[in-house]
């Protein structure tokens, strides 16, 4: 997902560009592409591009209750200024940012937005998520998962201390 840059570098402060995203990535970084779709701002700013976009992710995810696998899309809102290494104009090298965690503009005036997009969507995938909000989870004894129905295991016995309170239910 790369944006060449360089018109827009030449361009005075304020310019802008619109472009819409609709990409297979690899966001999670195993190896597998994910959907990306929607749309971002390229702005011209004094010291570089700031890029702010909406994008959604489809991603994969384990259930925290279950552990089985399914798809859900993640909505990512992002701002983030890439600085250029590059003068556009000169071709002569810029002094590096003092921020050791910005972006960057490479040499070829391109911006490269998987990193930015893979920070975002990690962020944005929930703790514990859940296949669905009434998710049963697994049986503690056997295993099962018991959104497939219940297990086949025996009853326990209950302890006897407690006979008294089985009868309030």
């Amino acid at each position: 997902m790369q944006i060449n840059v360089s018109q827009l570098l030449k361009e005075p402060i304020g310019s802008s560009r619109n472009y819409e995203v609709n990409e297979i990535v690899d966001v999670t970084g195993d190896g597998s592409g994910r959907k990306v779709q929607g749309e971002v701002r390229l702005l011209r700013t004094h010291r570089g591009i700031l890029i702010q976009g909406e994008l959604q992710v489809e991603v994969e995810l384990t259930c925290s209750r279950c552990l089985c696998l399914f798809h859900r899309p993640v909505t990512i809102n992002f701002e983030e200024e890439y600085l250029p290494t590059i003068d556009v104009a000169s071709g002569v090298p810029l002094p590096s940012s003092d921020e050791p965690s910005s972006f960057v503009i490479d040499e070829h005036h391109v911006i490269d937005l998987i990193e930015a997009i893979r920070q975002y969507t990690l962020l944005a995938i929930p703790m514990k998520p859940l296949c669905r909000q009434d998710c049963a989870g697994l049986y503690q004894g056997c295993g099962h998962n018991l959104n497939q129905g219940p297990c086949d295991c025996p009853p326990q016995a209950i302890d006897p201390r407690w006979s008294e309170l089985s009868e309030l239910l």
